[in-house]
Protein backbone atom coordinates (compact mmCIF):
# COMPACT_ATOMS: atom_id res chain seq x y z
CA UNK A 1 0.00 0.00 0.00
CA UNK A 2 1.25 3.63 -0.60
CA UNK A 3 0.07 6.60 1.20
CA UNK A 4 -0.27 10.24 -0.43
CA UNK A 5 1.71 12.20 1.70
CA UNK A 6 -0.17 15.38 0.59
CA UNK A 7 -4.12 14.25 1.61
CA UNK A 8 -3.02 12.23 4.79
CA UNK A 9 -3.91 14.49 7.82
CA UNK A 10 -2.25 12.05 10.27
CA UNK A 11 -5.41 10.66 11.50
CA UNK A 12 -4.39 7.20 12.72
CA UNK A 13 -7.08 5.35 11.46
CA UNK A 14 -4.94 3.18 9.30
CA UNK A 15 -2.57 3.16 12.62
CA UNK A 16 -5.65 1.75 14.55
CA UNK A 17 -7.27 -0.85 12.02
CA UNK A 18 -4.09 -2.69 10.89
CA UNK A 19 -4.32 -5.94 11.58
CA UNK A 20 -0.03 -6.43 11.17
CA UNK A 21 0.35 -3.49 12.88
CA UNK A 22 2.53 -2.00 9.77
CA UNK A 23 1.67 1.36 9.67
CA UNK A 24 2.92 4.42 12.04
CA UNK A 25 2.68 8.11 12.25
CA UNK A 26 5.60 9.84 11.83
CA UNK A 27 5.25 13.44 11.89
CA UNK A 28 1.82 13.61 11.00
CA UNK A 29 1.97 11.53 8.56
CA UNK A 30 1.02 7.34 7.93
CA UNK A 31 4.07 5.35 6.93
CA UNK A 32 3.53 1.89 5.56
CA UNK A 33 6.92 -0.83 6.92
CA UNK A 34 6.59 -2.61 3.71
CA UNK A 35 8.13 -5.41 5.27
CA UNK A 36 5.44 -6.45 6.49
CA UNK A 37 2.44 -4.71 4.65
CA UNK A 38 0.01 -7.67 3.38
CA UNK A 39 -1.62 -5.23 0.74
CA UNK A 40 -5.21 -6.25 2.59
CA UNK A 41 -6.52 -3.17 2.23
CA UNK A 42 -7.98 -2.05 5.33
CA UNK A 43 -5.74 0.93 5.97
CA UNK A 44 -7.26 2.37 2.19
CA UNK A 45 -10.90 1.42 3.52
CA UNK A 46 -10.66 3.50 7.10
CA UNK A 47 -8.89 6.30 5.34
CA UNK A 48 -11.14 8.93 4.87
CA UNK A 49 -9.28 10.86 2.85
CA UNK A 50 -8.49 8.75 -0.11
CA UNK A 51 -4.79 9.28 1.45
CA UNK A 52 -4.11 5.38 0.91
CA UNK A 53 -3.91 3.31 -2.44
CA UNK A 54 -2.79 -0.11 -3.55
CA UNK A 55 0.55 -1.03 -5.22
CA UNK A 56 0.45 -2.37 -8.11
CA UNK A 57 2.71 -5.05 -8.39
CA UNK A 58 3.43 -7.22 -5.68
CA UNK A 59 6.74 -7.52 -4.18
CA UNK A 60 8.74 -10.72 -5.79
CA UNK A 61 9.60 -11.73 -2.59
CA UNK A 62 5.87 -11.70 -0.80
CA UNK A 63 3.48 -14.87 -1.51
CA UNK A 64 -0.11 -14.75 -2.35
CA UNK A 65 -2.11 -16.43 -0.21
CA UNK A 66 -5.53 -17.85 -0.90
CA UNK A 67 -6.70 -18.80 2.00
CA UNK A 68 -9.49 -16.27 2.40
CA UNK A 69 -11.10 -13.54 0.05
CA UNK A 70 -8.06 -10.53 0.79
CA UNK A 71 -5.24 -12.40 -0.89
CA UNK A 72 -2.77 -11.29 1.41
CA UNK A 73 0.54 -10.59 0.26
CA UNK A 74 2.72 -12.01 2.84
CA UNK A 75 6.43 -10.62 3.02
CA UNK A 76 9.22 -13.40 4.16
CA UNK A 77 9.18 -14.02 7.91
CA UNK A 78 5.60 -12.19 8.31
CA UNK A 79 2.29 -13.44 9.13
CA UNK A 80 -1.11 -12.62 6.63
CA UNK A 81 -3.76 -10.07 7.83
CA UNK A 82 -5.69 -13.17 10.25
CA UNK A 83 -2.37 -14.33 12.06
CA UNK A 84 -3.02 -17.75 10.73
CA UNK A 85 -0.23 -18.09 7.96
CA UNK A 86 3.56 -17.56 7.96
CA UNK A 87 6.23 -16.82 5.10
CA UNK A 88 9.13 -19.24 6.00
CA UNK A 89 11.25 -19.85 3.52
CA UNK A 90 9.20 -19.26 0.63
CA UNK A 91 6.48 -21.10 1.75
CA UNK A 92 2.86 -20.51 3.23
CA UNK A 93 3.11 -22.33 6.76
CA UNK A 94 0.58 -22.61 9.48
CA UNK A 95 1.60 -20.39 12.51
CA UNK A 96 -0.55 -23.13 14.67
CA UNK A 97 0.35 -26.54 13.99
CA UNK A 98 -2.96 -29.16 13.80
CA UNK A 99 -4.32 -29.91 17.13
CA UNK A 100 -5.36 -33.58 17.96
CA UNK A 101 -8.13 -34.00 20.48
CA UNK A 102 -5.35 -34.91 23.22
CA UNK A 103 -3.99 -31.26 22.79
CA UNK A 104 -7.08 -29.44 23.44
CA UNK A 105 -8.95 -32.03 26.01
CA UNK A 106 -8.21 -30.14 29.35
CA UNK A 107 -9.69 -26.87 27.50
CA UNK A 108 -12.47 -28.87 26.55
CA UNK A 109 -13.26 -30.05 29.70
CA UNK A 110 -15.43 -32.99 31.46
CA UNK A 111 -18.29 -34.71 29.42
CA UNK A 112 -21.11 -36.33 31.71
CA UNK A 113 -20.77 -40.09 31.57
CA UNK A 114 -23.49 -41.88 29.56
CA UNK A 115 -25.39 -43.06 32.75
CA UNK A 116 -26.13 -39.65 33.88
CA UNK A 117 -27.53 -38.19 29.81
CA UNK A 118 -30.56 -39.41 30.41
CA UNK A 119 -33.22 -38.70 33.11
CA UNK A 120 -34.91 -41.32 34.76
CA UNK A 121 -38.13 -39.90 34.48
CA UNK A 122 -38.74 -36.19 33.13
CA UNK A 123 -40.39 -33.27 34.95
CA UNK A 124 -43.12 -33.24 32.59
CA UNK A 125 -46.13 -33.57 34.58
CA UNK A 126 -44.06 -33.18 37.84
CA UNK A 127 -45.46 -30.24 39.40
CA UNK A 128 -44.06 -27.75 41.47
CA UNK A 129 -42.91 -27.99 45.62
CA UNK A 130 -43.15 -24.72 47.20
CA UNK A 131 -41.54 -23.08 48.89
CA UNK A 132 -38.11 -23.85 47.51
CA UNK A 133 -36.79 -25.19 50.78
CA UNK A 134 -38.91 -28.28 50.39
CA UNK A 135 -37.28 -31.80 48.38
CA UNK A 136 -38.53 -31.34 44.90
CA UNK A 137 -41.80 -32.98 43.68
CA UNK A 138 -39.79 -36.09 42.35
CA UNK A 139 -36.21 -37.58 43.38
CA UNK A 140 -36.30 -40.84 41.39
CA UNK A 141 -33.57 -43.92 41.31
CA UNK A 142 -32.42 -46.41 38.93
CA UNK A 143 -29.83 -48.55 38.72
CA UNK A 144 -27.60 -48.46 35.51
CA UNK A 145 -25.03 -50.65 34.83
CA UNK A 146 -22.99 -51.34 37.89
CA UNK A 147 -24.08 -47.86 38.98
CA UNK A 148 -26.80 -45.99 41.02
CA UNK A 149 -28.21 -42.71 39.27
CA UNK A 150 -31.17 -40.43 40.56
CA UNK A 151 -33.10 -38.03 38.92
CA UNK A 152 -34.47 -34.85 40.64
CA UNK A 153 -37.48 -33.22 38.55
CA UNK A 154 -39.67 -30.06 38.95
CA UNK A 155 -41.98 -27.96 37.59
CA UNK A 156 -39.96 -24.88 38.04
CA UNK A 157 -41.35 -21.19 37.64
CA UNK A 158 -38.93 -18.62 35.59
CA UNK A 159 -38.77 -14.93 35.77
CA UNK A 160 -35.72 -15.59 34.26
CA UNK A 161 -36.54 -16.51 30.59
CA UNK A 162 -37.39 -16.02 27.24
CA UNK A 163 -37.69 -17.62 23.33
CA UNK A 164 -34.73 -16.53 20.64
CA UNK A 165 -37.11 -17.23 17.90
CA UNK A 166 -35.27 -18.34 14.15
CA UNK A 167 -37.36 -17.34 11.12
CA UNK A 168 -35.42 -18.33 7.90
CA UNK A 169 -36.25 -15.94 5.40
CA UNK A 170 -34.34 -13.17 3.26
CA UNK A 171 -37.62 -11.31 3.67
CA UNK A 172 -36.56 -7.95 5.14
CA UNK A 173 -38.75 -7.52 8.22
CA UNK A 174 -37.40 -4.81 10.34
CA UNK A 175 -34.27 -3.43 11.68
CA UNK A 176 -32.21 -4.74 14.38
CA UNK A 177 -33.22 -3.42 17.97
CA UNK A 178 -36.85 -2.89 16.68
CA UNK A 179 -39.31 -3.66 19.50
CA UNK A 180 -41.50 -6.66 19.08
CA UNK A 181 -45.56 -6.42 19.54
CA UNK A 182 -48.45 -8.76 20.23
CA UNK A 183 -51.20 -7.24 19.85
CA UNK A 184 -50.55 -4.02 21.05
CA UNK A 185 -47.88 -4.89 23.70
CA UNK A 186 -44.62 -4.74 23.63
CA UNK A 187 -42.92 -8.57 24.35
CA UNK A 188 -39.29 -8.30 22.51
CA UNK A 189 -36.86 -6.95 20.38
CA UNK A 190 -34.79 -7.90 17.24
CA UNK A 191 -31.98 -9.15 17.27
CA UNK A 192 -28.94 -9.43 14.96
CA UNK A 193 -29.67 -11.40 11.98
CA UNK A 194 -28.16 -15.18 11.74
CA UNK A 195 -26.68 -16.93 8.27
CA UNK A 196 -30.14 -16.67 6.26
CA UNK A 197 -32.07 -16.22 9.15
CA UNK A 198 -33.77 -12.99 11.33
CA UNK A 199 -33.57 -13.47 14.90
CA UNK A 200 -36.14 -12.20 17.86
CA UNK A 201 -36.11 -12.10 21.28
CA UNK A 202 -38.94 -12.80 23.08
CA UNK A 203 -39.56 -11.74 27.02
CA UNK A 204 -36.38 -11.55 29.55
CA UNK A 205 -36.71 -10.85 33.46
CA UNK A 206 -37.15 -7.29 32.58
CA UNK A 207 -40.09 -7.62 30.22
CA UNK A 208 -41.63 -10.30 32.52
CA UNK A 209 -41.59 -8.06 35.13
CA UNK A 210 -42.16 -4.76 33.35
CA UNK A 211 -46.28 -3.32 32.93
CA UNK A 212 -47.19 -6.22 29.90
CA UNK A 213 -45.11 -8.84 31.75
CA UNK A 214 -48.61 -11.34 31.05
CA UNK A 215 -48.30 -11.06 27.62
CA UNK A 216 -44.78 -11.53 27.69
CA UNK A 217 -45.06 -15.24 29.61
CA UNK A 218 -48.25 -15.70 26.87
CA UNK A 219 -45.78 -14.83 24.49
CA UNK A 220 -42.73 -17.15 25.24
CA UNK A 221 -45.25 -20.18 26.19
CA UNK A 222 -47.55 -20.43 22.69
CA UNK A 223 -43.93 -20.38 20.80
CA UNK A 224 -42.22 -22.52 23.30
CA UNK A 225 -45.49 -25.28 22.88
CA UNK A 226 -45.26 -24.72 18.97
CA UNK A 227 -48.39 -22.63 18.98
CA UNK A 228 -49.32 -20.12 16.05
CA UNK A 229 -48.54 -16.94 17.24
CA UNK A 230 -48.77 -12.83 15.70
CA UNK A 231 -46.53 -10.47 15.82
CA UNK A 232 -45.63 -7.12 14.86
CA UNK A 233 -42.40 -5.32 14.37
CA UNK A 234 -42.07 -1.80 15.15
CA UNK A 235 -42.01 0.06 11.70
CA UNK A 236 -41.90 -3.49 10.30
CA UNK A 237 -43.50 -6.23 9.23
CA UNK A 238 -46.30 -8.48 10.75
CA UNK A 239 -45.46 -11.81 11.25
CA UNK A 240 -46.96 -15.42 11.58
CA UNK A 241 -44.52 -17.52 13.63
CA UNK A 242 -45.24 -20.93 14.46
CA UNK A 243 -42.39 -23.44 15.31
CA UNK A 244 -41.43 -26.20 12.74
CA UNK A 245 -43.67 -24.18 10.57
CA UNK A 246 -43.11 -21.89 7.36
CA UNK A 247 -43.12 -18.04 8.62
CA UNK A 248 -45.65 -15.85 7.11
CA UNK A 249 -44.42 -11.97 6.70
CA UNK A 250 -46.75 -9.58 5.68
CA UNK A 251 -49.38 -12.34 4.51
CA UNK A 252 -46.84 -14.31 2.43
CA UNK A 253 -45.61 -17.86 3.49
CA UNK A 254 -41.64 -17.28 3.10
CA UNK A 255 -40.53 -20.40 0.79
CA UNK A 256 -36.53 -21.00 1.01
CA UNK A 257 -34.01 -20.29 3.41
CA UNK A 258 -31.29 -18.98 1.37
CA UNK A 259 -27.99 -21.57 0.54
CA UNK A 260 -25.24 -19.29 1.75
CA UNK A 261 -24.73 -15.33 0.83
CA UNK A 262 -23.93 -13.70 -2.69
CA UNK A 263 -20.27 -15.12 -2.12
CA UNK A 264 -20.97 -18.36 -0.83
CA UNK A 265 -23.31 -19.19 -4.06
CA UNK A 266 -20.73 -18.39 -6.41
CA UNK A 267 -18.14 -20.13 -4.40
CA UNK A 268 -20.29 -22.89 -4.23
CA UNK A 269 -22.02 -23.10 -8.23
CA UNK A 270 -18.97 -21.10 -9.71
CA UNK A 271 -18.35 -24.07 -12.46
CA UNK A 272 -22.10 -24.16 -13.00
CA UNK A 273 -22.79 -20.77 -13.13
CA UNK A 274 -19.46 -19.62 -15.89
CA UNK A 275 -21.58 -22.22 -18.41
CA UNK A 276 -24.69 -20.47 -17.69
CA UNK A 277 -22.90 -16.60 -18.63
CA UNK A 278 -19.58 -15.05 -19.02
CA UNK A 279 -20.78 -12.68 -15.75
CA UNK A 280 -23.11 -13.69 -12.70
CA UNK A 281 -23.98 -11.38 -10.21
CA UNK A 282 -25.56 -13.21 -7.08
CA UNK A 283 -27.85 -10.21 -5.05
CA UNK A 284 -27.99 -10.62 -1.11
CA UNK A 285 -28.61 -7.67 1.28
CA UNK A 286 -24.79 -8.70 3.43
CA UNK A 287 -22.42 -10.28 0.94
CA UNK A 288 -23.44 -9.46 -3.31
CA UNK A 289 -21.56 -12.08 -5.39
CA UNK A 290 -19.50 -10.72 -8.74
CA UNK A 291 -18.37 -14.01 -10.22
CA UNK A 292 -15.16 -12.72 -12.74
CA UNK A 293 -13.66 -10.58 -9.72
CA UNK A 294 -14.62 -13.22 -6.60
CA UNK A 295 -11.83 -15.97 -6.06
CA UNK A 296 -14.66 -18.54 -7.29
CA UNK A 297 -14.34 -17.25 -10.48
CA UNK A 298 -10.77 -16.95 -11.16
CA UNK A 299 -10.07 -20.51 -10.10
CA UNK A 300 -13.09 -21.62 -12.31
CA UNK A 301 -11.10 -19.80 -15.38
CA UNK A 302 -13.92 -17.00 -15.41
CA UNK A 303 -12.29 -13.74 -17.46
CA UNK A 304 -12.29 -10.77 -16.68
CA UNK A 305 -15.94 -8.75 -17.93
CA UNK A 306 -15.07 -5.03 -17.13
CA UNK A 307 -19.11 -5.35 -15.06
CA UNK A 308 -19.21 -2.27 -12.13
CA UNK A 309 -21.65 -2.95 -8.90
CA UNK A 310 -23.30 0.05 -7.33
CA UNK A 311 -22.73 -1.56 -4.00
CA UNK A 312 -19.27 -0.73 -1.74
CA UNK A 313 -16.73 -3.62 -1.78
CA UNK A 314 -15.29 -5.57 1.16
CA UNK A 315 -12.55 -7.83 -1.00
CA UNK A 316 -12.49 -8.59 -4.65
CA UNK A 317 -16.03 -9.46 -6.20
CA UNK A 318 -17.55 -9.34 -2.73
CA UNK A 319 -19.71 -6.10 -2.63
CA UNK A 320 -21.82 -4.98 0.93
CA UNK A 321 -25.43 -5.18 0.03
CA UNK A 322 -28.56 -3.03 1.50
CA UNK A 323 -31.45 -4.05 2.59
CA UNK A 324 -35.33 -3.72 0.94
CA UNK A 325 -38.17 -5.72 -0.78
CA UNK A 326 -36.21 -6.53 -3.94
CA UNK A 327 -33.99 -9.53 -4.84
CA UNK A 328 -31.93 -11.61 -2.39
CA UNK A 329 -33.31 -9.00 0.45
CA UNK A 330 -31.65 -6.26 -1.05
CA UNK A 331 -33.33 -2.92 -2.69
CA UNK A 332 -32.87 -4.06 -6.00
CA UNK A 333 -36.14 -4.63 -7.55
CA UNK A 334 -35.28 -4.41 -10.49
CA UNK A 335 -31.66 -6.43 -11.71
CA UNK A 336 -30.32 -4.19 -13.78
CA UNK A 337 -30.19 -1.30 -10.81
CA UNK A 338 -27.28 -3.32 -9.51
CA UNK A 339 -24.92 -2.60 -12.70
CA UNK A 340 -23.11 0.82 -12.29
CA UNK A 341 -21.27 0.59 -15.65
CA UNK A 342 -19.33 -1.80 -17.82
CA UNK A 343 -15.95 -1.05 -19.23
CA UNK A 344 -16.12 -2.28 -23.33
CA UNK A 345 -11.96 -1.81 -22.97
CA UNK A 346 -12.64 -5.31 -21.07
CA UNK A 347 -15.92 -6.34 -21.53
CA UNK A 348 -17.00 -7.40 -25.47
CA UNK A 349 -20.25 -7.26 -27.47
CA UNK A 350 -22.08 -10.10 -26.83
CA UNK A 351 -21.22 -11.11 -23.33
CA UNK A 352 -24.03 -12.04 -21.21
CA UNK A 353 -24.86 -11.34 -17.78
CA UNK A 354 -26.91 -13.59 -15.67
CA UNK A 355 -28.16 -11.90 -12.45
CA UNK A 356 -29.80 -13.76 -9.81
CA UNK A 357 -30.09 -14.05 -5.81
CA UNK A 358 -29.21 -16.72 -3.24
CA UNK A 359 -32.43 -18.64 -3.42
CA UNK A 360 -32.28 -19.02 -7.16
CA UNK A 361 -35.94 -17.80 -6.81
CA UNK A 362 -35.60 -15.06 -9.16
CA UNK A 363 -33.19 -14.58 -12.30
CA UNK A 364 -32.84 -12.63 -15.12
CA UNK A 365 -29.88 -12.74 -18.30
CA UNK A 366 -28.99 -9.95 -20.41
CA UNK A 367 -26.52 -9.66 -23.48
CA UNK A 368 -24.19 -6.50 -23.80
CA UNK A 369 -23.95 -4.88 -26.78
CA UNK A 370 -20.93 -2.39 -28.74
CA UNK A 371 -22.44 0.57 -26.11
CA UNK A 372 -22.25 -1.12 -22.60
CA UNK A 373 -26.06 -1.20 -22.84
CA UNK A 374 -28.06 -4.64 -21.69
CA UNK A 375 -30.51 -6.16 -23.64
CA UNK A 376 -33.02 -8.98 -21.42
CA UNK A 377 -33.00 -12.58 -23.07
CA UNK A 378 -35.01 -15.39 -22.56
CA UNK A 379 -33.31 -17.86 -20.00
CA UNK A 380 -31.20 -20.27 -21.29
CA UNK A 381 -31.97 -24.28 -20.54
CA UNK A 382 -27.84 -23.92 -19.07
CA UNK A 383 -29.58 -20.51 -17.07
CA UNK A 384 -32.28 -22.45 -15.90
CA UNK A 385 -30.59 -25.77 -14.89
CA UNK A 386 -28.09 -22.72 -12.71
CA UNK A 387 -30.58 -21.30 -11.43
CA UNK A 388 -32.24 -25.12 -10.46
CA UNK A 389 -29.38 -26.01 -8.90
CA UNK A 390 -29.33 -22.86 -6.50
CA UNK A 391 -32.84 -23.92 -5.61
CA UNK A 392 -32.23 -27.57 -4.93
CA UNK A 393 -29.75 -26.66 -2.34
CA UNK A 394 -31.83 -24.27 -0.16
CA UNK A 395 -33.71 -25.70 2.89
CA UNK A 396 -37.66 -24.77 2.91
CA UNK A 397 -38.14 -21.42 4.79
CA UNK A 398 -39.06 -22.75 8.82
CA UNK A 399 -39.70 -21.17 12.56
CA UNK A 400 -37.46 -22.43 15.07
CA UNK A 401 -36.99 -21.56 19.12
CA UNK A 402 -35.01 -21.94 21.65
CA UNK A 403 -35.96 -21.41 25.31
CA UNK A 404 -33.49 -19.72 27.34
CA UNK A 405 -33.74 -19.55 31.52
CA UNK A 406 -31.83 -19.51 34.85
CA UNK A 407 -32.33 -21.94 37.18
CA UNK A 408 -31.90 -20.15 40.54
CA UNK A 409 -34.34 -20.77 44.05
CA UNK A 410 -36.85 -23.46 44.20
CA UNK A 411 -34.81 -25.38 41.13
CA UNK A 412 -31.52 -25.83 43.48
CA UNK A 413 -33.03 -25.64 46.73
CA UNK A 414 -35.53 -28.66 45.97
CA UNK A 415 -32.58 -30.87 44.48
CA UNK A 416 -29.83 -30.18 47.86
CA UNK A 417 -29.55 -28.17 51.01
CA UNK A 418 -26.06 -26.79 49.28
CA UNK A 419 -26.96 -24.96 45.73
CA UNK A 420 -23.39 -23.99 45.22
CA UNK A 421 -22.24 -27.39 44.95
CA UNK A 422 -25.15 -27.93 42.55
CA UNK A 423 -24.30 -25.32 40.34
CA UNK A 424 -20.56 -26.60 40.93
CA UNK A 425 -21.78 -30.29 39.65
CA UNK A 426 -23.84 -28.77 36.13
CA UNK A 427 -20.49 -27.35 35.16
CA UNK A 428 -17.97 -29.72 36.32
CA UNK A 429 -20.33 -32.16 34.67
CA UNK A 430 -21.20 -34.49 37.63
CA UNK A 431 -24.67 -33.37 37.25
CA UNK A 432 -26.38 -33.51 34.14
CA UNK A 433 -29.51 -30.15 32.99
CA UNK A 434 -31.97 -31.64 31.04
CA UNK A 435 -35.27 -30.22 29.72
CA UNK A 436 -38.25 -32.40 29.87
CA UNK A 437 -35.64 -35.10 28.58
CA UNK A 438 -33.50 -33.10 25.91
CA UNK A 439 -29.83 -31.89 27.04
CA UNK A 440 -29.76 -28.08 27.76
CA UNK A 441 -26.94 -25.93 26.90
CA UNK A 442 -25.68 -24.40 29.86
CA UNK A 443 -23.39 -21.21 29.51
CA UNK A 444 -20.36 -20.78 31.29
CA UNK A 445 -19.70 -18.35 33.92
CA UNK A 446 -21.79 -18.23 37.28
CA UNK A 447 -25.57 -19.65 37.81
CA UNK A 448 -27.29 -22.19 36.10
CA UNK A 449 -28.32 -20.29 32.66
CA UNK A 450 -29.03 -22.87 30.00
CA UNK A 451 -30.76 -22.77 26.56
CA UNK A 452 -32.70 -25.77 24.80
CA UNK A 453 -34.41 -26.67 21.68
CA UNK A 454 -38.31 -26.47 21.86
CA UNK A 455 -38.68 -28.93 19.20
CA UNK A 456 -36.60 -31.42 21.25
CA UNK A 457 -39.17 -30.94 24.39
CA UNK A 458 -42.60 -32.60 24.09
CA UNK A 459 -45.26 -30.01 23.08
CA UNK A 460 -47.48 -28.91 25.98
CA UNK A 461 -44.74 -28.89 28.43
CA UNK A 462 -43.84 -25.16 29.23
CA UNK A 463 -46.84 -22.91 30.98
CA UNK A 464 -47.01 -19.49 32.55
CA UNK A 465 -47.92 -18.23 35.68
CA UNK A 466 -49.54 -14.72 36.85
CA UNK A 467 -46.51 -13.63 38.54
CA UNK A 468 -45.86 -13.28 35.99
CA UNK A 469 -43.02 -16.21 35.03
CA UNK A 470 -42.90 -19.21 32.29
CA UNK A 471 -42.92 -22.62 33.65
CA UNK A 472 -40.07 -25.15 32.78
CA UNK A 473 -39.73 -28.74 33.18
CA UNK A 474 -36.02 -28.99 33.94
CA UNK A 475 -34.37 -32.65 35.50
CA UNK A 476 -30.89 -32.86 37.05
CA UNK A 477 -29.56 -36.46 36.91
CA UNK A 478 -26.41 -37.40 38.84
CA UNK A 479 -24.74 -40.39 40.42
CA UNK A 480 -26.39 -41.01 44.11
CA UNK A 481 -22.87 -41.24 45.22
CA UNK A 482 -22.58 -37.30 43.93
CA UNK A 483 -25.81 -36.47 45.17
CA UNK A 484 -25.25 -37.74 48.67
CA UNK A 485 -21.87 -35.98 48.68
CA UNK A 486 -23.64 -32.71 47.64
CA UNK A 487 -26.18 -32.34 50.72
CA UNK A 488 -28.46 -33.89 48.57
CA UNK A 489 -32.51 -34.65 49.80
CA UNK A 490 -31.50 -38.30 49.97
CA UNK A 491 -34.25 -38.91 52.24
CA UNK A 492 -37.18 -38.35 49.61
CA UNK A 493 -36.08 -40.59 47.16
CA UNK A 494 -37.61 -43.69 45.78
CA UNK A 495 -36.91 -46.27 43.00
CA UNK A 496 -38.29 -46.20 39.71
CA UNK A 497 -40.76 -48.82 40.10
CA UNK A 498 -42.67 -47.09 42.78
CA UNK A 499 -43.17 -43.95 40.94
CA UNK A 500 -46.96 -43.72 40.09
CA UNK A 501 -47.83 -41.57 36.89
CA UNK A 502 -50.85 -40.45 37.98
CA UNK A 503 -48.90 -39.14 41.35
CA UNK A 504 -49.28 -41.62 43.79
CA UNK A 505 -46.91 -43.94 45.15
CA UNK A 506 -47.18 -47.53 43.01
CA UNK A 507 -45.44 -50.66 42.23
CA UNK A 508 -45.46 -49.47 38.48
CA UNK A 509 -42.67 -51.81 36.36
CA UNK A 510 -39.34 -50.26 35.06
CA UNK A 511 -39.46 -48.95 31.35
Amino acid sequence: MVVDVEKCIGCGFCVRDCPVDAVRIVKKKAQIDPRCCTHCGVCARVCEHGAVMAAAVRPEAALACDHCPITCWVQPGSIGACHRYRNQDGRLVRATPLQTFADVREIVGPEPRPEIRRPVVTAIGAGTTYPCCQPAPHIVQERRGDVDVVTVVTEVPLSYSSVIVKVDTDIPIGREGAAVYAGRREVGMVETEQYGSKMLHIGGVNRLTGPNGFAVARTITDIANRRPVKLRIQNGSRLQVQVGKAPVVDGRQAARMRVGCGSATLGIFAPLLKDAADEVVVLDAHITGLMSRHVAGRFAGVRPTGVALKFRQSTPGRYFGDHGEGWGGTSITNPLEVIDHIDMSVGWPGMTVLITETTGQNGALFEVDAGGGLRRLALTAKARSALAAIAEACEPSRVSAVYTGGSGGSARAGVTRHPIKLTQAVHAGKAHLTVGGASGFIWPGGGISFLVDVERVKPGSFYWTPTPATICPLEYTMLVSDYAAMGGHVAAMKPFKAVDPAGGAGEGGEE
